[in-house]
C-alpha cells in the first residue's frame, strides 16, 4: 500500500478530483486547505516565529491511500491535472504504508484501503 500526498494550487483541485475520480478502484481522498511557502519564498531577510506578517501562499494538500497497482495512475493523474506550466505548481509525495484496518468490520491489508 501507498501513501500520496500532493501540495497542489488550490485553483487546480477541481480538475484533480475530476481526473481521481476517474480512476476504478481507488476508495477515496482527503482534500486539507494548507499555508506555505517554497523555494518562491521573499528573500529579504531572517523570519522570525513571533513575527505574525509571515507571509505564506494558500494550497491544498491531497491524501491519498492506495494499492500499489495504482500508484502510478494516481501519480499521474495529479502532476497532469496540477500542471498549470507557471512556477510553483506544488509536490507529490510518496510513501509506503505498512498496515490499513477497517474500524467497522476489522478488515486488514489492501482490502481494508
Amino acid at each position: 500500500m501507498k501513501k500520496v500526498e500532493a501540495f497542489i494550487k488550490s485553483a487546480r483541485l477541481h480538475d484533480v478530483i475530476e481526473r481521481l475520480h476517474e480512476i476504478d478502484g481507488l476508495t477515496g481522498t482527503s482534500v486539507f486547505p494548507v499555508r506555505g511557502f517554497g523555494r518562491s519564498r521573499n528573500n529579504i531577510g531572517p523570519v522570525h516565529i513571533a513575527d505574525s506578517t509571515i507571509e505564506s501562499v494558500p494550497h491544498v494538500k491531497i491524501e491519498i491511500f492506495c494499492v500499489d497497482n495504482l500508484l502510478d495512475t494516481v501519480k499521474t493523474a495529479i502532476i497532469e491535472s496540477a500542471h498549470s506550466g507557471l512556477r510553483a505548481d506544488g509536490k507529490v509525495y510518496v510513501s509506503h504504508v505498512d498496515e490499513a484496518i477497517r474500524i467497522s468490520n476489522g478488515e486488514s491489508g489492501d482490502s481494508a484501503v
